[in-house]
């Protein structure tokens, strides 16, 4: 339904702006494909894309169907995939683009009855993180958001003295920063939600190297040591994380 949407181009145009609703399917290639269109016929060309598109089908793993999986996956993940890359042209072609994914709490740290919906969550880290990589010679950006709102998505899920103080106003202007022509930042993941604002990063402990061929027996008696959480390194690529591995194998 483009109710919603169409509601927000109303807003949009009595505040003196221009803007365009389209009904159209992310989880689908033409569906994709005919939304970055519109835009183009609408704007003449794309700068900035922001994949928010969600649906919810939680239900503990054990009751989960393969059609409640993949729906979710379908619209948070390979809708953001679908998306992106109608769109994607176009910013490589301009030499500039801005991509915003939306990711989620659950995805990172997992969450009860979200099997599929923390599996799309987490896979929009990992392509996030490509596309910093990938765009990096064409002025892309690409960085997610892992938010915490009060959405019609989230209504009942959230206790009601909360969630009129976790509104959307509280995430929006971390979005409208990220896609601002100034932004140095890309590939990184922010969580955000009633006002405040943090970086999560993903860290790798010092971890424990064997002197031989590493046995089952070694790593029970070093446990400690490969579960260490001093002395984090943060990489910002597998290149970075090999490194240390390279270090071992020449010593």
């Amino acid at each position: 339904s483009a109710g919603p949407a169409q509601d927000v181009v109303e807003e949009i145009k009595k505040a003196g702006g221009e803007a365009v609703a389209t009904p159209d399917n992310v989880a689908t290639e033409d569906g994709a494909k005919a939304i970055v269109q519109a835009a183009l016929d609408a704007f003449g060309k794309v700068d900035i894309v922001i994949n928010n598109a969600g649906i919810l089908r939680d239900k503990s793993f054990k009751n989960m169907s393969p059609a409640e999986y993949d729906s979710v996956i379908a619209v948070h993940l390979r809708g953001s995939f679908l998306v992106s890359s109608a769109a994607w042209p176009h910013l490589r072609e301009n030499s500039y683009g801005r991509i915003v994914n939306t990711s989620s709490p659950a995805g990172i740290y997992g969450n009860f009855g979200q099997a599929n919906y923390a599996t799309a969550k987490m896979g929009l880290v990992g392509f996030t993180k490509t596309l910093a990589h990938e765009g990096a010679k064409y002025n892309i950006k690409a960085n997610a958001i892992a938010p915490v709102a009060a959405t019609r998505m989230t209504e009942d899920l959230l206790p009601p003295d909360f969630a009129s103080k976790l509104g959307v106003e509280q995430v929006t202007p971390l979005v409208a920063y990220l896609v601002h022509e100034s932004l140095a930042e890309s590939g990184q993941v922010y969580t955000v939600g009633g006002g405040r604002i943090a970086k999560v990063f993903i860290g790798e402990g010092p971890g424990y190297g064997s002197k031989g061929t590493l046995t089952v027996e070694e790593i029970r008696d070093n446990w400690a040591a490969v579960n260490a959480g001093e002395s984090l390194t943060f990489y910002n690529n597998p290149g970075e994380q090999m490194k240390p591995l390279i270090e071992h194998l020449s010593s």
